[in-house]
């Protein structure tokens, strides 16, 4: 449990450092003026913010997941095995639930965190130096919320942060299950990285092609009120507004730097994962063998992987 706990924090730094910047650019797309739009695509997105605010401006808000990654990661992999070892039997419907019930109990954390990380994505859009910062920093900026909204503030979005993370969970320990099983990922296997580097990555786009709508309509409320002026009033009200303005479209805005983003984090999350408890374990049988008795010792010895 601890082990999987340590694994996981690793892992998902890895994966917020090689992602965060398509996390941005997906953002920023999905948030936009239409009216006035100031990208024109995921690569001009790009382009821009690195002209207009330099490579730092790809890393606007990654403090937030940064903090986030101990307590999510925690919850993902300590709910996901303990839910699996309640259910009894590892079969691709238990690892579907197990997923749905981590990707349920992790938005507690997660919501407060994206809602900090999207606030500060949208702080100084288009400026090298911002002029005037309304927020210093991920804590600043939900201490901020707070003194202004409440509890009820720092939660917004919490409504559809879970009918995305649950179904979103799901489905990608689902898909990781029947896929490491169909490419036959063994220790002893020579391609074992490649294939998790691949089971990995399908996985992670799996998940966001399976919630995608609802992630726009997450982010549209959570950067809602940034200069000041509210425009959704509830979830319906944001979908009714969105669809009236920009279509069934709307509902794919930023969906390409996602999936762009999706194959190299989830791949890099779960071979980091896989690799560092790999040597964990190795040095743990390694310290049992040398800390045995005497004793024990007579009985044959079993051959380490």
């Amino acid at each position: 449990m601890a082990l999987d706990f340590a694994a996981g924090c690793v892992g998902g730094a890895a994966g917020v450092l090689v992602g965060h910047p398509f996390d941005t650019v997906k953002v920023r797309l999905q948030v936009q003026n239409v009216d006035k739009p100031l990208y024109r695509g995921t690569f001009h997105c790009f382009q821009s913010i690195v002209r207009q605010e330099s490579m730092l401006g790809l890393y606007k808000g990654i403090g937030s997941p940064m903090m986030g990654l101990t307590f999510i990661n925690a919850i993902v992999f300590g709910v996901q095995g303990n839910a699996m070892r309640k259910l009894g039997r590892d079969t691709p419907l238990n690892q579907f639930l197990a997923g749905a019930a981590a990707g349920a109990i992790q938005c507690v954390i997660c919501c407060p965190m994206e809602l900090a990380k999207t606030r500060m994505q949208m702080q100084g859009t288009g400026e090298k130096k911002s002029k005037k910062k309304m927020y210093k920093n991920s804590l600043d900026c939900l201490v901020r919320i707070y003194r202004k909204e409440g509890f009820r503030g720092i939660n917004r979005g919490m409504v559809t942060t879970l009918l995305r993370e649950t179904p979103g969970f799901g489905v990608y320990f689902l898909a990781y299950d029947v896929l490491t099983r169909s490419l036959g990922c063994e220790p002893e296997d020579p391609y074992m990285i490649p294939k998790l580097l691949f089971a990995g990555g399908m996985s992670g786009i799996a998940s966001w092609l399976s919630t995608y709508p609802v992630d726009v309509i997450k982010s549209r409320l959570q950067a809602d009120g940034v200069g000041g002026v509210n425009k959704y009033g509830s979830i319906a009200d944001c979908v009714r507004q969105s669809l009236q303005k920009e279509g069934y479209r709307v509902f794919t805005r930023g969906l390409t730097s996602t999936l762009l983003r999706a194959f190299p984090v989830n791949a890099t999350t779960f071979a980091t994962v896989t690799l560092f408890l790999m040597y964990m374990r190795r040095e743990e049988e390694c310290s049992m063998q040398n800390t045995e008795p005497p004793a024990v010792q007579l009985q044959p010895q079993p051959t380490s992987m």
